[in-house]
């Protein structure tokens, strides 16, 4: 089982434009140096908390500062970009990280952001993620052709022999593809499935993680796939620290607690999913801070604490093959943040009993 990050980023719109890419490059080799396997960074026009427009500006910074760790988008929101001029940025970073790249697509999800770009018709947007994808899979095989969809033009024009193209194609021919998914019945992950992407589920309670993966199977095997527990991969908070009580105050007091008050709390009761969080039916949904998701949500204590909570996850979900924790504005005192992801990758993870084997391919 591996650890990955996952940069949204939660910084809060008082930081400035430089003090988040700095922030999200120097994470990025922090996570490398911690023996992560993957850095994701999500991709909003608009969103004051999430304010990073285009994912490859810190993969780019990041590239030659970092050796093992691999890099994705999280996501590129597909009707929002040429489909031509992405596939061959993709491609290009993929060469330039020799195979360390991962395609995270995404339909979007916030009005705004596809406002500005001129789409006031959201509708459509599970449709054009669909044709843009295959119009850049037609790309990356670098063989000519041209088509005009429903909604992009692209193609691959006939060499030149007089002025010949350089290759195009991304590392080892291919770019393996990851899909988030947020609701419970996610048509992301269901489409995941049918593709044979990577499935992320954003967590909101153990029970939509276990019916991700079940979605997922399903929509693996009737495409006639066989599907792979270890590429689930998971969304969970995390911060361990010596003790349980300086990590639930590093957690609670720090940047994951203002975050979670101040932004993702709204977030999950616009979208209908604070409920999955809760341990307890009775629980009122209003009364759920920062210090309630400390005890009862988030992954945070000592090494031990942490170990026997995510063996605990992993054993009541069926497995998994990634954990991918947010990231959070620690810029003014980084050492107990970064101190966290370095045990998590190197001491915690490697220890998980891991029940994927078992139940590769099963249908649930």
């Amino acid at each position: 089982m591996k650890a990955a990050m996952f940069q949204t980023p939660f910084l809060p719109p008082t930081r400035s434009s430089r003090e988040v890419f700095r922030w999200a490059v120097e994470q990025a080799v922090v996570a490398d140096q911690a023996g992560l396997a993957e850095y994701w960074i999500g991709e909003h026009a608009m969103q004051s908390w999430e304010s990073i427009p285009n994912p490859e500006l810190i993969i780019a910074a990041a590239a030659l500062e970092t050796e093992n760790i691999k890099f994705a988008p999280g996501a590129h929101l597909l009707p929002y970009h040429q489909p031509g001029s992405l596939a061959l940025q993709v491609a290009f970073l993929s060469n330039v990280l020799e195979g360390r790249y991962i395609l995270g697509i995404g339909a979007g999800a916030y009005p705004d952001d596809a406002v500005i770009r001129g789409i006031t018709d959201m509708s459509w947007n599970h449709e054009m993620e669909i044709e843009s994808i295959e119009l850049m899979e037609r790309i990356w095989s670098g063989q000519p052709f041209h088509q005009e969809g429903k909604f992009f033009k692209a193609g691959f024009p006939e060499n030149d022999p007089g002025h010949p193209h350089r290759d195009t194609r991304p590392w080892g021919g291919s770019i393996e593809i990851g899909v988030t998914g947020l609701s419970a019945n996610s048509p992301s992950i269901k489409f995941a499935g049918e593709r044979g992407y990577l499935p992320i589920s954003v967590y909101s309670g153990d029970k939509f993680v276990r019916q991700h993966w079940n979605t997922y199977e399903e929509a693996a095997v009737t495409a006639g796939r066989t599907p792979d527990r270890a590429s689930h991969h998971v969304v969970r908070d995390v911060f361990i620290a010596d003790t349980d009580k300086e990590a639930r105050r590093l957690a609670v007091e720090g940047g994951m607690g203002r975050a979670w008050e101040e932004y993702l709390l709204p977030v999950y009761k616009r979208f209908g999913i604070l409920g999955g969080l809760l341990h307890d039916e009775s629980i009122d949904p209003a009364d759920v801070n920062a210090e309630y998701l400390a005890d009862h949500v988030w992954f945070v204590g000592s090494a031990e604490t942490v170990t026997e909570k995510i063996q605990e996850f992993a054993d009541s979900t069926g497995g998994f093959g990634t954990l991918m924790p947010y990231s959070y504005d620690y810029i003014d005192n980084p050492e107990p943040w970064n101190n966290s992801l370095e045990i998590l990758g190197r001491e915690i993870m490697p220890k998980i009993i891991d029940p994927v084997p078992a139940l590769v391919g099963s249908v649930a």
